[in-house]
């Protein structure tokens, strides 16, 4: 195994390990993810960074849908728009992806503050808030998702070993790359600002 390869499968695991029960990004092992007889996961990396990348995902999409809805600016409704249909189609094939794997549809970090997921207690916040408190919050967490999402996806194309995961990875990293600069676009500041961009 390259130093590369090494590098790039102790980030992913750690990072792939870091379900918070309890606090904030606290630190434990994940459940080892199931496989069925008939169609073996040949690599845990390769499981472990699909069974994050889904629940990742539908959790950001209903963040989105909410701002597509209720964000104070026709700019940043049209962008959770857009980034929402986005996310969902990706969810598609990432689902696909786990059928063709034998893996189950269960989301094994149910109740884990993964870094870069959007918590119920995010979701729960955004429904209450309202104004730029709201948008700021989108922003904020999904800077994080896209951020986060982008990095362990990089790592799995160094450090998995299926073809059509990692290949899917790379095309991940590639959208990320495009909808982190889409965002930037709009929102040049600091997250935690005020987002006016989008007013």
């Amino acid at each position: 195994m390259t130093a590369r390869r090494t590098a790039a499968l102790l980030l992913l695991l750690t990072v792939l390990t870091s379900c918070a029960e309890g606090g904030p990004r606290a630190t434990e092992a994940a459940p080892t993810p199931s496989r069925t007889p008939t169609a073996p996961v040949t690599d845990l990396t390769d499981s472990a960074w699909l069974q994050l990348m889904i629940p990742m995902n539908e959790q950001a999409v209903i963040l989105l849908e909410l701002a597509a809805e209720k964000a104070t600016g026709p700019r940043l409704r049209s962008w959770a728009k857009g980034l929402r249909d986005a996310q969902a189609l990706e969810l598609t094939t990432l689902r696909k992806l786990r059928d063709r794997m034998g893996l189950p549809d269960t989301d094994v970090h149910k109740g884990h503050d993964m870094p870069g997921m959007v918590t119920a207690e995010d979701l729960e916040d955004a429904r209450t808030a309202e104004g730029a408190a709201f948008d700021r919050l989108v922003v904020t967490r999904i800077l994080d998702h896209l951020r986060q999402s982008e990095r362990v996806s990089r790592s799995q194309t160094a450090a998995g070993s299926r073809a059509d995961a990692k290949a899917r990875a790379r095309a991940l990293v590639t959208a990320r790359g495009e909808q982190l600069a889409v965002l930037t676009a709009l929102y040049p500041g600091k997250a935690a600002d005020v987002p006016e961009p989008f007013a």
